[in-house]
């Protein structure tokens, strides 16, 4: 198959879509198909454009078999609500150029990676013109969480919004999302049930995560022998909630056995440092590279996993399936009943969101029961292998996508007698 991706994230940023998109074009190329991409330079998540990348011209560039187009955008040093809005359209404007000329390539299928939405309609008609099957995945519903975040107000606007939600979403042949509820409200945006398809954030399987005693994080980290290490690792983000971490710390100074270690980038990492100034309990890590990952998520002795309560069940955190693979217990809050809740509640904790002391509870119930920490360890490795593992989930994928190409073929062939 031809496939044209439009993700705004992509290689070699090393977490969340960006890392997603690549490894799926990648995947693909590996099988025969021919895939190009329509992207941003790499930014994310230090919100800075890496070296080497131009984000005022258009470039292209082939990583591992895989055509990419670099396209303008806009890169705000400090995202705040507006400024992200404006990211979004400047990639989306932008990125109109690289498809229309990407049409005469005559793609089978058009995958686009949502946030940024606006770029459903040139996505649709690049397809529509090239006789293609348009697939839209939803990674986080942005109309949904520009109005929870206070970007967009008003009653009026808000039914603006999702009628041209509603719309553009019902125009994808297959509209898809990471999980089980975000499918569900896909399908009460509108999407009819046939369309839509439930597409996880896999993990790769094949790496052993070693004991944290022998990890050399703790030289680098400086962590005695005998403390147990609560880690978190991931984008650094200001809406996340992520304050609760340094508030359970402050909480538990006075375990001495028990580190907290906030490993990433983001808008939000000044404020952890300056809000963790005087703790002696957490330290910091800068992204780390990929080749390091399994190295990092093995120093846990535990994850913490926050998630702000009015997230709900519009997003589900990528590096969660990462953390149940590590074979080390989660903690998570999250609301009773939301899917995050049902997934971690069944092999970890789930808390309640937002309370730095049902945090510090869990925390100190795992770190007091070593038989707790590697049954809940384990059934989180075997939750991931049977749900997440990247072969199957990516196989699947690839069935669904033949189908799509297929049924439009059939309705072009059909078309044309």
């Amino acid at each position: 198959m031809k496939v044209l991706m439009i993700s705004l994230n992509y290689a070699p940023e090393v977490t969340g879509i960006g890392k997603y998109s690549a490894e799926l074009a990648e995947w693909l190329a590996l099988r025969g198909h021919t895939i190009r991409v329509i992207t941003a330079s790499p930014y994310y998540p230090e919100w800075r454009v890496q070296s080497g990348y131009n984000p005022r011209t258009y470039m292209t560039e082939r990583l591992n078999n895989v055509f990419v187009i670099r396209v303008p955008f806009w890169c705000p040093k400090r995202p705040s609500g507006l400024k992200r809005l404006l990211h979004l359209m400047s990639f989306s404007f932008f990125a109109i150029p690289a498809a229309i000329w990407q049409i005469a390539w005559r793609p089978q299928a058009v995958w686009l990676v949502e946030p940024p939405l606006f770029a459903s309609p040139v996505a649709l008609i690049a397809a529509r013109i090239a006789s293609a099957s348009c697939w839209l995945h939803v990674q986080d519903y942005e109309v949904d969480a520009a109005f929870r975040l206070g970007i967009l107000k008003g009653h009026a606007v808000k039914r603006l919004a999702l009628r041209v939600e509603k719309w553009l979403m019902s125009r994808a042949d297959v509209v898809s999302t990471p999980c089980a509820a975000m499918t569900r409200l896909a399908v009460q945006k509108g999407v009819p049930c046939e369309k839509a398809f439930t597409f996880p954030n896999w993990v790769d399987m094949q790496h052993a995560h070693s004991n944290s005693e022998d990890n050399s994080y703790r030289v680098q980290l400086a962590i005695g022998c005998g403390v147990q290490v609560v880690l978190y690792s991931g984008n650094l983000g200001l809406k996340q909630g992520l304050e609760i971490i340094a508030d359970a710390a402050e909480i538990l100074q006075w375990r001495q056995d028990i580190v907290f270690v906030i490993c990433g980038a983001g808008p939000a990492k000044a404020f952890l440092l300056e809000k963790a100034r005087d703790l002696t309990n957490i330290k910091f890590l800068d992204l780390q590279p990929k080749d390091r990952f399994n190295e990092l998520l093995a120093l846990a002795d535990m994850h913490v996993l926050p998630q702000r309560a009015d997230a709900a069940d519009i997003v589900m955190p990528s590096k969660l399936g990462a953390m149940l693979s590590s074979n080390r217990p989660v903690i998570a809050t999250a609301n009773q009943g939301t899917e995050l809740w049902d997934v971690v509640n069944s092999v970890g904790l789930a808390v309640e969101p937002e309370s730095p002391i049902a945090l510090s509870h869990a925390i100190l119930r795992l770190a007091d029961d070593r038989p707790l920490r590697e049954h809940l360890g384990a059934l989180g490795r075997q939750y991931a292998v049977s749900n997440l593992s990247k072969e199957s989930i990516l196989l699947h994928f690839e069935a669904r996508l033949r189908n799509c190409v297929s049924a439009k073929r059939s309705v072009g062939d059909q078309a044309t007698t």
